[in-house]
């Protein structure tokens, strides 16, 4: 039997309402009930230290084929560009780039080009190499730690795009500074879930919510039923993870989060987050999380890390340039234990309000 058959076979009649039904009741707590109910089929596959889901239509079986094949193209992209992966082929580019060029294939090249962009235009706040800096604040082994003045200038030495020579005629990467090193974990989640979504248009899909683990997704049309505008997310409370704070109506539209809530230490009293600020080398204090609304999941995933750095008003004001964009920016009030929400370019009925 093929895999197909198997899929297809899996899907009718009471297998796919029980296979619905129980998928449903684990997303509740994030989607919200307004969009996903028994109508909706999630199909899920782990990858990239996160679950990949697409929720369908139950009833189609063409969008649920599409769907299976959409989540194959994570797996692929996992192997070619994971930073953890000596196979792969950025580990061949961090090994290799420093002392002569390396020429990739053109869709890495591509994305590594717009990285460049968004780092000129974050002024530096988001940034492909700043992997050094993550590293010897402990957070690669979950074992935090303030590092010496000493190890920081050290790190910092390896730190900047403008250390990353592209050349276009020839689609090559060479690393101006020895021990440069190039992570794609602050965009290439984001670029991922772009592709899947094109494959799933390209394939008549017309209706679905697609996410990348918790952090980021792309919505197409109105959920099965047409009862809403559009699929119903949640935004975590960054200091109450367990819990909403709002939901956001999103159609035709990507979305990514970024917070610090899950990766963090103590040290002497102070929280320290896994979000560095590659300019200064230390965790980024000024934000609880962000949230940020764009055509394309791979912009919104590099701003809502390079927005966490950049602080409110440099993040407002980025957003008022850029009509196409919108954020929900979640900061530290005075009060211990409180916060304010800033919104930016998001419309009333698109923000469901969660009681306190």
């Amino acid at each position: 039997m093929t895999k197909k058959s198997t899929r297809r076979d899996f899907l009718r009649g009471k297998a796919a309402a029980e296979a619905a039904g129980a998928a449903v009741d684990r997303l509740l707590p994030e989607l919200g009930d307004e969009s996903v109910d028994r109508q909706t089929l999630v199909i899920s596959r782990p990858a990239m230290a996160a679950r990949f889901e697409i929720c369908v239509d139950a009833t189609d079986a063409a969008a649920i084929e599409a769907a299976w094949e959409a989540l194959e193209l994570v797996g692929e992209y996992e192997s070619r560009w994971s930073y953890f992966r000596p196979e792969s082929e950025l580990s061949a580019i961090n090994s290799a780039a420093d002392s002569e060029p390396v020429a990739i294939r053109g869709d890495l090249f591509e994305l590594l080009q717009r990285s460049r962009l968004l780092y000129e235009e974050t002024e530096g706040a988001f940034d492909l190499t700043a992997t050094p800096l993550w590293e010897l604040w402990g957070f690669a082994r979950r074992e935090g730690r303030v590092p010496d003045e000493a190890a920081l200038a050290d790190a910092l030495r390896l730190v900047g795009m403008d250390r990353v020579e592209l050349d276009a005629s020839s689609s090559a990467v060479f690393f101006r500074t020895p021990g440069v090193r190039l992570n794609l974990g602050a965009i290439g989640k984001g670029y991922v879930v772009d592709r899947c979504a094109e494959r799933l248009v390209a394939e008549g899909v017309s209706s679905f919510l697609l996410s990348g683990g918790l952090s980021s997704m792309v919505a197409k049309g109105r959920p099965p039923g047409g009862a809403s505008d559009g699929w119903t997310v949640g935004i975590r409370n960054p200091l109450r993870p367990d819990r909403r704070l709002a939901r956001l109506v999103l159609r035709d539209r990507a979305l990514a989060t970024s917070g610090s809530y899950i990766q963090s230490f103590r040290f002497e009293g102070k929280r320290f987050g896994h979000i560095i600020d590659p300019r200064t080398g230390w965790p980024a204090e000024h934000m609880l999380s962000t949230t940020v609304l764009a055509p394309s999941a791979e912009t919104a995933d590099a701003l809502s890390t390079a927005f966490y750095v950049m602080g409110v008003e440099r993040a407002v004001e980025f957003c008022r340039n850029r009509p196409e964009l919108g954020a929900v920016l979640i900061v530290p009030s005075r009060t211990r234990g409180g916060w304010s929400v800033h919104r930016v370019g998001i419309a009333d009925d698109q923000w469901l309000q969660e009681p306190e």
